[in-house]
């Protein structure tokens, strides 16, 4: 699988394509790199996004998960740059519940280019995030946006 990796604002990230494709995003470098034309698109629009210049990603995304996961995930791309939405409001978006969104959250593996740090706690706390800096991270990104 190609990769590519990003020193960003929240940790070195990488980037990985498959098929055209953005796949997922880690924190971490990996051990080695194979850029692509994709790749370097990626890369160049998370580094206008972290730069304030792109608030919506313009990029071929393909996350690995199941029916549901991949449910949510394409509704969290409904959440305006710099907007916020509550587990529990966003679940009744889907006619879920909060806690089975907040696992499949948990689980998105395109974290930033999949807005999962768009969703907050009901009571204005921020939740979690399974990124680099966890809930230190989540609040760097909505500060980014203008949402805190």
């Amino acid at each position: 699988m190609a990769q590519i990796s990003y020193n960003s604002p929240v940790g070195p990230l990488s980037l990985f394509e498959a098929d055209g494709e953005i796949v997922a995003v880690e924190w971490g470098w990996p051990a080695s790199e194979e850029p692509t034309p994709m790749l370097e698109r990626a890369r160049d629009q998370m580094h206008a996004y972290f730069n304030g210049t792109l608030t919506r990603f313009d990029l071929p995304l393909a996350p690995h998960g199941t029916d549901y996961q991949r449910k949510v995930w394409d509704a969290l791309l409904a959440i305006p740059y710099g907007q916020t939405l509550s587990y529990g409001a966003f679940a009744k978006t889907l006619t879920t519940g909060a806690r089975a969104v907040g696992t499949a959250l948990g689980r998105n593996p395109l974290p930033i280019l999949i807005p999962c740090h768009r969703v907050i706690a009901s009571n204005g706390g921020l939740g979690g995030y399974s990124g680099w800096d966890g809930v230190d991270t989540k609040r760097f990104l909505l500060t980014l946006e203008g949402a805190l």
